[in-house]
């Protein structure tokens, strides 16, 4: 049996699942990078403890435009799920 035309019947396009797993994608992606960034901001701020407010401003602006991102990325993944 052939996966694909299985799933097209139950779903009705592959745009819809294209978009799902984009915004799925999307969101891990996010927080595996976020997640990077807090660990390397937590070992730098140990080898250089009188740096923590330079690498805090970094790691704030640095996770708030992936977030960004990651938000833009599950938008447009759910919006092909609706259009």
């Amino acid at each position: 049996m052939d996966f694909l035309p299985f799933l097209l019947e139950a779903t009705g396009n592959v745009a819809g699942i294209g978009g799902g797993i984009g915004a799925g994608l999307a969101a891990m992606g996010a927080g595996i990078g976020i997640g990077r960034i807090g660990g390397s901001a937590v070992e730098s701020i140990a080898r250089q403890p009188e740096a923590v407010g330079d690498i805090r401003a970094n790691m704030i602006l640095t996770a708030a435009l992936i977030e960004g991102v990651a938000l833009f990325g599950v938008v447009v993944g759910l919006l092909t799920l609706v259009l």
